[in-house]
């Protein structure tokens, strides 16, 4: 995940401070993940080093607020146009499994029962996301969230194959 370029998004719209890209932030990705204000005053000023934000002023509170320059826009822009690669041997599990195999760890099969009771959870949790958004009209997160159901889904086959063999 790009906190930059999430950053840079929220700018897109309009003008805004710190705190109103965090609550920004946190609303766009409906609370799933965390973001640690601390986070957003660095990455912002990394943005405005790199010329990528620039600071209009300041607000009636006296916030700082930031705009994204063209030099963002065209950075958000190429981030967004650029595929995102994808391997199978950075999933922790599947590196768990690797290690499980390299040691000839014995408890395996537990391991893959404790790992399935864990996405089946995540499905129940994500099936109820998933009505909620339907509920909210948030269509873009609810697609979102049947791409990692499917995902759970093939995840929790090729456990079932390993059980089998």
């Amino acid at each position: 995940m790009s906190v930059k370029h999430s950053l840079l998004a929220l700018l897109y719209e309009k003008s805004r401070h710190g705190y109103e890209l965090k609550t920004g932030f946190e609303e766009l990705v409906q609370g799933m993940w965390p973001l640690n204000a601390g986070q957003v005053y660095t990455t912002l000023d990394r943005l405005e080093r790199d010329l990528l934000v620039q600071s209009p002023g300041h607000d009636k509170k006296d916030r700082k607020l930031y705009t994204i320059t063209q030099a963002g826009k065209e950075e958000l822009w190429s981030w967004l146009e650029e595929p995102v690669g994808r391997s199978l041997f950075k999933d922790e599990f599947y590196f768990k499994f690797l290690c499980a195999s390299q040691v000839s760890y014995e408890n395996k099969l537990n391991m893959i029962k404790n790992q399935k009771e864990t996405m089946l959870k995540d499905i129940l949790q994500l099936t109820q996301l998933k009505k909620q958004m339907s509920q909210s009209g948030n269509e873009t997160m609810k697609m979102l969230i049947e791409g990692a159901l499917l995902h759970l889904e093939a995840d929790i086959k090729w456990l079932d194959m390993i059980v089998d063999r």
